[in-house]
């Protein structure tokens, strides 16, 4: 395939994609990439693209690979998250809440994980307690734009409306895995 080609091709995708984000299939809970809260198999095809991509560096720096432990396999599995930024840190937030495999898998690995975005770091992330996500989901929203369908409210909400559903959506710490003694 010619470099012409190859941009063409990129280029309807994103053009495809933008479409898809201004439509009510997007709009009514992501419904193209998941059914009732969980990825359907192009949702799982897409996601494992996006991986592969953000491990290698690709997408911006906000967008990783969490490389997670199956907690029932041990084997090892990464899915694209979207990083948010806060008071000077950064976080994973769950769009699909407890419901989340890597959720479970994160608690039943001690909180070790890795993050991949062209190179590998172990992790160890920190869950917040209910009472101090408000203001990391709304500014994982502000950023997430994939993230929003998933959520009972605006993005732009004001603060008391993400205090009233933070306890369903676990949010995570970035800790290096040196500051935690190689944990």
């Amino acid at each position: 395939m010619r470099p012409a080609s190859i941009l063409v091709a990129i280029a309807v995708l994103a053009a495809a994609y933008a479409w898809y984000l201004r439509s009510e299939y997007h709009r009514r809970g992501n419904r193209l990439f998941y059914r009732q809260g969980r990825p359907n198999r192009l949702g799982r095809a897409v996601a494992g693209l996006w991986s592969a991509m953000a491990g290698l560096g690709m997408p911006p720096s906000f967008l990783v690979s969490l490389e997670t432990t199956g907690y029932r396999t041990g084997r090892r599995h990464a899915i694209p998250v979207v990083l948010a930024d806060y008071g000077g840190e950064r976080y994973i937030v769950s769009m699909l809440g407890e419901r989340s495999p890597w959720v479970r898998n994160i608690r039943a690995a001690g909180a070790r994980a890795a993050i991949k975005h062209g190179r590998r770091s172990e992790v160890h992330l920190v869950e917040l307690p209910p009472d101090d996500r408000a203001a990391v989901i709304k500014a994982y929203l502000a950023r997430a734009i994939d993230a929003r369908p998933h959520f009972p409210v605006a993005w732009d909400a004001p603060i008391a409306a993400f205090e009233r559903i933070a306890s369903a959506y676990p949010v995570f710490r970035i800790e290096a895995a040196s500051q935690r003694g190689g944990n």
